[in-house]
């Protein structure tokens, strides 16, 4: 890969702050930063492995911001967040060898689906519900799961995070978010170790966009402790009707080949 010319490197500054902005309130960062990266020429395997390194700085900042201000408690979520490493690596293995397709089929309608539960679910706060499963049975599963899925394809991962927090944790829309983000970092963290290992990453430019992401995320998530569900709800359904939209847009998705359009 040739050096990226600085006023690009700028613009992907810029991408990956408003990535960290988004991705720290209601996730979808990399429908930002991946489409900022194949727009000034960098190869798409290239631009997955970098979007691996750089996402990291803002999940990171997004995580220090919420604990700073106590909505969670890194020490007793890191079990949880050590099984999304996990499921993070075993993905990231599995990529070569999982059918991709099936998953691109599915994930714009699960997508749309987890927009319209958090558009139309009433009594959606920032309070606390029924939590339907414990901790420790939803870090064995529903963690390492969502986290190999991240490892495999990516994008949406925070929202079916956010998604089962809300259903089966019980959380509020705030409390749900702040411990998205160390789930995250996990399963992004574990997947970026096999691409480092593969030698695709573009370090100068995924550190660049990863100050990016850090100062967006802090940015961000400030707003979103402020705002709370006022802002995190419309943001997650935007984000969430966005990717699948985006995903829906690319010629050679599965779901319009079949169609024939």
């Amino acid at each position: 890969m040739h050096d990226i010319a600085f006023h690009l490197l700028v613009l992907l500054f810029a991408a990956a702050f408003l990535a960290g902005f988004v991705d720290s309130i209601a996730g979808g960062g990399g429908l930002i930063t991946i489409p900022a990266m194949l727009i000034v020429g960098i190869p798409p395997l290239e631009s997955l492995a970098t979007n691996k390194l750089q996402g990291q700085f803002g999940v990171a900042s997004a995580t220090i911001a919420y604990a700073r201000n106590g909505h969670v408690d890194l020490k007793k979520q890191f079990p949880m967040a050590a099984t999304a490493v996990l499921g993070g690596i075993l993905g990231a293995l599995l990529a070569s060898v999982v059918p991709a397709h099936y998953l691109a089929a599915a994930i714009p309608f699960l997508l749309v689906a987890i927009a319209l539960f958090f558009a139309l679910k009433p009594n959606l706060s920032d309070i606390d519900s029924h939590q339907r499963v414990t901790p420790f049975v939803f870090g064995l599963t529903i963690v390492p799961l969502i986290g190999l899925y991240d490892g495999v394809f990516g994008p949406g991962a925070g929202s079916f995070y956010m998604l089962a927090f809300v259903l089966l944790g019980g959380f509020g829309l705030l409390k749900a978010t702040a411990h998205t983000k160390l789930l995250n970092l996990g399963s992004n963290f574990g997947s970026f170790l096999v691409f480092a290992v593969t030698g695709s990453i573009l370090w100068k430019v995924g550190l660049i966009m990863g100050a990016g992401q850090f100062l967006g995320a802090q940015v961000g998530s400030r707003m979103a402790m402020r705002n709370g569900a006022n802002i995190i709800k419309p943001l997650l359904v935007f984000s969430c009707l966005a990717l699948a939209l985006k995903l829906l847009s690319d010629p050679t998705h599965p779901v319009r080949i079949w169609l024939g359009i």
